[in-house]
């Protein structure tokens, strides 16, 4: 089931506009569900109101969640109707990270998603029932985040029917949904005439060509000059600051070379930089640098006048790095849930 396939089958049963929004909106909390007998609604609709809501109810299934102890961090397995499982995380401050595909082409070496390769595309359906799910849970959720399992702009029709649907549907303010991307023309060629706006999440991780066709080695063809300088133009259009996204790795991407282009890349740009020290994954060769190496980078930037967070990984104890509770599901393995 898509979205285009639940809108004409409501057509069908005799909706219009009045009832598929009302609908739509009840999907995400922000209006009850029509009870059975409401007469607003065309009787052949009416009847079929339960199952189209067993239907919804069907598109994920929580297999697996994990509580963070000390933050409001809830890591979220859902096994799809196929039997393929991706991740989501409810992370502090009313936000969602969700998966637009299950696994990824992009192949990000310190990433556990990427070294699964991608095995299909998710419906828009299927990512907007992530949210869906999440805001039962959680129902102040005001943040969507393209950042779980996928590269987005790999499914990029999907990805930008489910961010049209919730900017219309679920009252989140269309500056609250991030699409994070390694840095693909076609979302700079999509977004330009889009009449939902969301804000934009740049996956960097490096200011060195050969060092990122390395760490990222199917990021696409656009250079991180011409990257840096399309995303500041989308910035100044929209007025949401571009976010980039950096994994920092211990003697890989936290040296000095790399501050110092950082500096003349972002200097003056509407831009806020996001370090991450890396998720630890079982036998990766990748560690976290100390904290005291990130506060000096952090006085360095400052500075520089470059706006940057330095951040614990948010759901670092729910296993939230991409795929790995799924990797741990499919291998196997015990999970620990609350």
């Amino acid at each position: 089931m898509t979205l285009e396939t639940l809108h004409q089958e409501l057509i069908g049963l005799g909706a219009k506009p009045v009832h598929y929004g009302h609908l739509y909106r009840a999907l995400f909390g922000v209006v009850p569900w029509p009870a059975g007998e409401d007469p607003k609604f065309p009787k052949e609709l009416r009847k079929a109101l339960p199952a189209i809501r067993s239907k919804l109810d069907s598109i994920l299934t929580v297999v697996e969640s994990h509580q963070a102890q000390e933050e409001q961090s809830l890591k979220l397995l859902f096994r799809l109707q196929d039997g393929q499982t991706i991740e989501s995380v409810l992370l502090p401050r009313e936000g969602l990270c969700v998966s637009s595909q299950v696994g990824c082409a992009v192949g990000c070496v310190f990433c556990m998603t990427g070294q699964s390769g991608l095995i299909r595309q998710l419906s828009d359906l299927e990512i907007v029932a992530q949210v869906m799910v999440a805001r039962r849970m959680r129902p102040d959720l005001r943040k969507v985040v393209f950042m779980g399992m996928g590269e987005p702009s790999h499914n990029l029709k999907n990805v930008l029917s489910a961010i049209y649907f919730l900017g219309t549907y679920s009252q989140i303010p269309h500056k609250n949904l991030v699409l994070s991307t390694v840095g693909d023309q076609r979302v700079f060629d999509a977004l330009k005439d889009f009449p939902v706006k969301p804000a934009l999440a740049i996956s960097l991780h490096t200011t060195f060509e050969d060092k990122r066709k390395k760490l990222l080695p199917r990021a696409g063809k656009i250079t991180i000059e011409a990257l840096v300088n399309q995303a500041e133009d989308y910035a100044r259009a929209t007025g949401y600051p571009i976010q980039y996204q950096w994994t920092l790795m211990k003697g890989v991407n936290d040296g000095d070379d790399e501050l110092e282009n950082i500096a003349r890349l972002l200097q003056g740009k509407y831009a806020l930089m996001n370090f991450i020290p890396v998720n630890a994954v079982k036998n990766s060769p990748f560690q976290r640098p100390e904290w005291s190496r990130c506060q000096e980078m952090a006085r360095y930037l400052k500075t520089s006048r470059i706006l940057a967070k330095f951040r614990h990984s948010a759901a670092q104890d729910v296993e939230g790095g991409c795929g790995q509770l799924r990797s741990r599901y499919l291998k196997g393995e015990e999970l620990r849930h609350e």
